[in-house]
């Protein structure tokens, strides 16, 4: 069996949602944006590394905070697996000086219940990334 990291799936994703401040704006496959933030969303991730995560997402928790600051979500056409976890759409918290972060997974029967993926940056932060986003709106 071949275990496919979770950094080679952003690619896939048909829609990028940016919530700002409980703001959301929806940039679609085939817009400008929507390949400006892929292209710095993979810059970000680059030589990054999949780590066990360090902890679970509680849905309702999640979309409170999701009312504040600066996240990002990636939404797929079909339900994927990565790590033998199945996921709709994958959400981060974006964060000035964050060297690593959190994926949560969404699926439609938990929302935002259960584990996540974590990436560590591998001594990058999301700083541009952030930056990028921030300018956005």
């Amino acid at each position: 069996m071949v275990i496919m990291e979770i950094q080679t799936v952003f690619n896939e994703a048909r829609d990028i949602n940016v919530y700002n401040e409980g703001v959301k704006t929806t940039y679609s496959l085939g817009d400008e944006n929507y390949k400006n933030i892929l292209d710095c969303w993979n810059k970000t991730i680059e030589d990054s590394h999949q780590m066990p995560a360090l902890g679970v997402s509680i849905n309702s928790y999640t979309v409170e905070e999701m009312k504040h600051g600066l996240w990002v979500e990636f939404c797929f056409e079909r339900q994927i697996q990565r790590s033998e976890l199945p996921f709709e759409k994958l959400l981060v918290n974006v964060n000035k000086g964050f060297y690593g972060f959190n994926v949560v997974r969404y699926t439609a029967q938990r929302g935002y219940d259960g584990r996540c993926f974590y990436l560590d940056l591998n001594g990058k932060t999301m700083d541009d990334f952030y930056a990028f986003l921030s300018d956005l709106g």
